[in-house]
C-alpha cells in the first residue's frame, strides 16, 4: 500500500492483479492502449490505482470472457459495465443455446477470416491485419483462433513465401502483429497452485519463436503453469531453467531445418540433461525432420495442436495423480 496526493490510489499492480484476477501484463496493455483504467503515480513513479479501479477490471475481465471486445467496452462507466454484466447473466440463463457456437460454425468463421487475414498480408497492412486478428479472437476463443485460424494462415504464408508470392518481410509483419496481441490470447485466469509446469523454447540455432509462443499460449489455456524463455537458447541454459522451476516438460518448437547436426546434438544433450523424470515435447515445422533423433531419444513429434492437448492432458493426468498419491 503506498500513500500518494490521491489517497485513494493505494494498490501497486501486483496487489491489483491478484485481486481483479487480471494478468499484470494485461492490465498495462489495456491501460495503455484503451485507457480502461488510469492510474496515478507515486513520487518514486509507481502506479498505483484504486478500489474502483480493481472493480473496474473485474467487470472488465468478465465481459471479455463472455466474448466482448476490450475496444469496445474499455470506456464504458462502472454501472454500464454492471448492466452489461447483468443483463447478459439473465440471458445466459434463459437462452444458454445462444452461448454455443459448433465446431461446424467456427470452421466457417474461421475460413472466412483466413481469407481476410491473408490479403491483408499481401497487401502488407498490419492495421487490417490486426483488427481482423482482433475480432477473430473474440467470435472464435483463443483456441480456436490458434487451431483454426492462425495456424492454416501461417502455414499458407510460409508456402507462398517458397513460391515468391510473399516475401520474408511479410511474415515478419505478420509474426510482429501476432506478438503484439499475445496479451489478448493468453489465459487470464489465475493458474492453480498445483498446477503443472512447463518450459517454453527453441533449442540453440533455431531463431524463430513464434511457434514456441503459441504452443506456451496453448499450454496455459490447457491449464498449465508455463514458463516462456524466448528463442535460441543453448541445452545447458534450457535444463537450468527446468531445474529452477520444477518442470514436469519441456516444450521445443523448431522451424527450420539445417543442414548441420547442431539441432541434433541439442536435442540429445537437453533429454540427457533433464531426464526421464521430465517430458520433452516437441513440435514445430521443421520437427518431422529430425525425427531420427526424436525416435532415437523416444520423442513423439507433434502433429498439430490437436495432438500437443492430448499430451498435456495426458501429462496433467499424470502430474495429479503422482501429487494426490
Amino acid at each position: 500500500m503506498t500513500v500518494t496526493n490521491d489517497d485513494t490510489a493505494q494498490y501497486l499492480i501486483r496487489t491489483v492483479s491478484k485481486r481483479s484476477g487480471v494478468k499484470s501484463d494485461l492490465v498495462r496493455a489495456w491501460e495503455r492502449r484503451y485507457q480502461a483504467v488510469s492510474p496515478v503515480r507515486t513520487s518514486g513513479g509507481h502506479r498505483v490505482y484504486t478500489d474502483q479501479d480493481i472493480a473496474r477490471l473485474k467487470l472488465l475481465n468478465q465481459a471479455t470472457n463472455n466474448g466482448h471486445s476490450i475496444s469496445q467496452i474499455a470506456q464504458l462507466s462502472l454501472d454500464d459495465l454492471k448492466q452489461l454484466i447483468k443483463t447478459e447473466a439473465v440471458t445466459n440463463t434463459l437462452q444458454p443455446e445462444l452461448n454455443q457456437t459448433s465446431i461446424r460454425d467456427k470452421y466457417h468463421i474461421a475460413e472466412d477470416y483466413n481469407v481476410k487475414c491473408y490479403g491483408a498480408v499481401l497487401a502488407f497492412d498490419a492495421q487490417a491485419l490486426e483488427s481482423h486478428f482482433e475480432n477473430a479472437i473474440v467470435e472464435l476463443g483463443s483456441e480456436a483462433f490458434i487451431e483454426l485460424l492462425l495456424s492454416p494462415l501461417l502455414s499458407k504464408i510460409g508456402e507462398r513465401w517458397k513460391t515468391g508470392e510473399l516475401r520474408p518481410v511479410h511474415e515478419h509483419m505478420t509474426s510482429s502483429v501476432i506478438r503484439s496481441l499475445t496479451y489478448i490470447l493468453r489465459n487470464n485466469n489465475p493458474c492453480p497452485a498445483n498446477a503443472p509446469r512447463m518450459i517454453v523454447s527453441t533449442p540453440i540455432g533455431q531463431l524463430h519463436e513464434l511457434g514456441a509462443l503459441l504452443a506456451a499460449i496453448m499450454a496455459e489455456l490447457c491449464g498449465w503453469q508455463v514458463t516462456y524463455l524466448g528463442a535460441n537458447l543453448p541445452a545447458e541454459e534450457i535444463a537450468a531453467a527446468v531445474k529452477y522451476t520444477h518442470a514436469c516438460a519441456l516444450t521445443l518448437s523448431i522451424s527450420f531445418a539445417s543442414e548441420d547436426n547442431i539441432v541434433a546434438k541439442e536435442l540429445r544433450r537437453i533429454k540427457k540433461l533433464i531426464g526421464n523424470d521430465v517430458a520433452l515435447i516437441v513440435g514445430g515445422r521443421a520437427a518431422s525432420h529430425y525425427q531420427g533423433v526424436l525416435a532415437e531419444i523416444g520423442v513423439p513429434n507433434i502433429l498439430g495442436y490437436a495432438h500437443f492437448k492430448e499430451i498435456l492432458k495426458q501429462l496433467a493426468d499424470q502430474h495429479h495423480a503422482t501429487s494426490n498419491a
